[in-house]
């Protein structure tokens, strides 16, 4: 196909999903309108059964927690993939040597965005864990706090410190944390079969005091392991992309 046919059908594309985007907005109930009962029924159960303030957080790891295992390990598949192709297409000892290289050329980054990328790195990790430990409590959780601290290392990255990236994430360090993180969720998952009547993530742990981080029983343990296997999978294959892009332009050049 020609490049003019490629862009006619991209263009006829985009026109059909911009037309069901704009008819799926305008049916859309008006602002503060209940179109059911789950939405305060949803709070209400959080509130009331887990003792957890952050509704969608105990919808996640509670109401729909089987639905959640399955992509954590869509996700801990795609890590575990992604690191496979990648580190089948070099020779790590090559890439070692790469890096060393590219850390010795980081004067060739501009200053401004060294110095802004190594201003980051502190504020975003301890943004990162905050968003984690108050999952159950405050709008964020482990998802989010994961891709927070995952990005911390691109910060450090950005800031012309791959030797610092290298440092940070110690290779077996990051793939036990990002295993951990996914079987943690399991385990909960069946603890819930073992202790709870043969019901699958059914709370078996003291749900603690509202308005806590740690309350809400295994909705906190379960928060935390998604932090851990998120964090995990977004360094691996952030840093393995990185080692990737280091060989090729080393190769090209």
């Amino acid at each position: 196909m020609s490049d003019r046919g490629r862009r006619l059908v991209a263009l006829a594309s985009l026109a059909v999903l911009g037309g069901w985007l704009v008819a799926a907005v305008a049916g859309l109930p008006d602002f503060g309108d209940v179109a059911n009962r789950y939405s305060a029924e949803a709070v209400r159960l959080m509130l009331e059964q887990r003792n957890v303030t952050n509704t969608v957080v105990g919808i996640t790891f509670d109401l729909r927690g089987v639905d959640t295992l399955g992509e954590e390990l869509i996700l801990f598949s795609a890590a575990v993939g992604s690191t496979l192709l990648l580190r089948a297409q070099r020779d790590e000892t090559r890439a070692a040597e790469d890096r060393a290289d590219a850390e010795q050329r980081r004067g060739e980054v501009p200053a401004s965005t060294r110095a802004l990328g190594a201003a980051l790195v502190g504020p975003v990790l301890v943004l990162g864990v905050y968003v984690v430990a108050h999952g159950p409590v405050t709008p964020g959780g482990g998802f989010q706090g994961g891709v927070l601290l995952a990005a911390a290392l691109l910060g450090a990255y950005a800031a012309g410190q791959l030797v610092a990236v290298e440092r940070l994430r110690p290779v077996e360090l990051v793939e036990v944390s990002e295993a951990l993180g996914a079987a943690a969720f399991a385990v909960v998952a069946i603890g819930g079969l073992v202790a709870a009547a043969g019901v699958a993530m059914a709370n078996f742990l003291p749900l603690g005091s509202q308005g806590y981080p740690w309350s809400g029983g295994t909705i906190a343990v379960l928060n935390a392991a998604v932090g851990v296997e998120v964090t995990g999978a977004f360094v691996l294959i952030l840093t393995e992309l990185l080692d990737q892009a280091l060989l090729r332009r080393e190769s090209a050049g």
